[in-house]
Parts: C-alpha cells; structure tokens; sequence
C-alpha cells in the first residue's frame, strides 16, 4: 500500500468476500521440510487462497527458502510468510527476497512483517532472539524498526539508488530488481495492538491477529475490540477501513467429523495434556462447531482466515475437512 488512498489489487479481489487460507509447518519430522512441499500442491487444489509459513530460522524451515520452492510445485495459489520477524534479516535483504521470489512465482507473493516474538524458552524450548545472538528490545522500538524497515523495503523498490539514515537501520544508494506485482506485493502487517493497528492503518493492506503469540486476541469479544480500534486509526488517518484486509490467525486447527474422532486426533497429538506451547492455542473442532466458529469472527468482520496446520500431511483429514466442510458455508 505505497499509497494511502489506494486500494490495492490484490484486496480489490477479495474485501468483498471470505476467504481462506492455511499456514503448513512440519514441526513434528526429523527432517524437517520435505512435508511442505508435498502439502502445498494438496492445499493449492482444495482451493485455498493462500499458503503461508511461519519465520523461525533458529528451530523451523528458513521460510524464504521454502516459498521460493513452493512457488516452484504450485501455479495459482498466492504464498508469503505469516510473518517474517524484522529483526532477523537486513530490510535491503527482505526487499531482494520478496522481489525475487515475486518474480519467480508469477507474481503471487504477500510480504507479510512484524516485530518477532520468540524470545521466550517455553515457545518450542527455545529463546530464538538468544539462539541467534539478537538483542530483543522493547515493543516500541521493535515497532519503529518495521516501520523503517518498511520504508527501506518500498524505498529499495524505486527503480533508482535509495538511501536513508533511521535510528535502526541505514542504507546507501539501495536498489533491488522490481516485484512483478505493481505497485507492490500487498503488505500485511501482524499483531493487534493500539501501535500496530495504527501502522497496518498507515501502511498496510491487510492486517493478521488472533490468539497467543499471535496477537493475544483470545476470542472473539477482544477480536471485535480490535477491529474498532484498527476502524478508528482508518478514519485519524483518512485511510477506507474497507480497503485492509482483516483477517485471523487460528494458531493451530484439528477438525473431525464427529467428536468420537476429534477426542482421539487430540489424544494423538497431546498424549500428556493440552498444557504444552502448541496446545494451549488449539483450536480442535467438529465441522459443525467450525462453521459456528469460523460465522462468529465473520459476524463481527473478520474476512480472511489463516489456519494453521502443525501436520498437514499426518492429518491430511484436517485441510481436507476445511476446504470441503467449512469454507462452502462462506462462499456466496
């Protein structure tokens, strides 16, 4: 959104409708990867919108490395990371990346930004800002960081030598190969606080919240506070709330078709309780109690929705449930 008063393409196709997409991890495999790119053109054919991956280069597959090869096994289906942390990569760099895989994919890429979050040991046992020798400041500062990152992004994107002095970053005479989508791969900008929102408002043409480390929007009632905070900086900032993307982040959904099934996925994978990092945030659901679920969010806006799946292929029934049970109560 390189302009305020714009309305990028990419939204301009889908503020008027429901959308799905899903986020595919392989955090259960030795080797861990290969699973997303058998995954990918699964989920491109079940008609999802988009796939996204996480950004955790200290414990997960490099995201980068692995949109670019699934821009490789898919043709349709738009792709980007649900969000690449700033702090961890050099923003002339994030501009040559998303450039570049922009072009290779055909011009099917969503820069998704945020601030990073990982700095905790109880996330996957690890504290990802130590493991990488990162310094982890202060909310505030890591949020000036995007916003400067994001302007040596679209700066880097002018077709002419770029330079810029930031209290966080500084480049000289920057330039990188122009994206293929015009003005721009749409930006979506993650988190769900008052700052954020603004940015997103300011800068973005989507936004991504939902609960945990996703925003700490836990239910539908902080859900609904939210979006009229993103509503109200729209209008200090002249922006067209209609023209953001809303969408929500489930961190990670098991479906069943009844809940004799769905008892026995969640026993599967949480043999000792639902107390761990990745099952405090579990959405587990029957398709009837999906569709309620999915109708709240629609209910009080929300019209994109990331579904995480932490086993796509191991519980292939999940993604295959969503696209055949859930989605079609939303399609009109």
């Amino acid at each position: 959104m390189s302009d305020p008063h714009s309305l990028h393409p990419w939204v301009a196709e889908r503020r008027d409708k429901i959308t799905f997409a899903v986020q595919i991890t392989d955090e259960r495999e030795t080797i861990r990867g290969p699973a997303l790119l058998e995954a990918a053109p699964i989920a491109e054919e079940l008609g999802f919108d988009a796939i996204f991956l996480g950004d955790h280069p200290a414990w997960a597959p490099e995201c980068y490395v692995y949109l670019t090869a699934i821009a490789q096994v898919t043709r349709r289906v738009f792709l980007g990371p649900m969000v690449a942390a700033v702090p961890y990569r050099n923003p002339l760099h994030i501009a040559r990346l998303v450039s570049d895989i922009d072009n290779l994919s055909n011009g099917r890429f969503i820069n998704g930004l945020g601030i990073g979050w990982n700095a905790s040991e109880w996330a996957m046992g690890t504290n990802e800002f130590e493991r990488m020798g990162l310094a982890y400041p202060p909310v505030s500062e890591r949020q000036r960081a995007l916003e400067e990152a994001i302007t040596v992004i679209r700066g880097a994107w002018r077709g002419e030598p770029f330079s810029f002095t930031g209290d966080t970053i500084q480049v000289r005479d920057a330039t990188v190969p122009l994206p293929r989508q015009q003005p721009e791969p749409p930006l979506c900008i993650a988190g769900g606080g008052k700052n954020t929102l603004n940015q997103v408002a300011r800068l973005a043409d989507m936004s991504n919240f939902g609960p945990g480390p996703a925003g700490g929007t836990d239910d539908v009632g902080v859900a609904r506070e939210r979006l009229a905070v993103l509503q109200a900086e729209c209008l200090r900032e002249g922006r067209d709330y209609h023209d953001i993307i809303r969408s929500h982040f489930i961190h990670w959904l098991i479906l069943a078709v009844d809940q004799h099934d769905l008892d026995a996925k969640v026993a599967k994978y949480f043999p000792e309780g639902r107390s761990s990092f990745w099952g405090s945030n579990l959405i587990a659901l029957t398709i009837d109690n999906a569709v309620e679920y999915f109708g709240r969010y629609v209910d009080i806006g929300m019209q994109y929705f990331v579904c995480q799946l932490l086993d796509p292929m191991g519980d292939l029934e999940t993604m295959e449930l969503l696209a055949t049970g859930v989605v079609p109560h939303f399609q009109h």
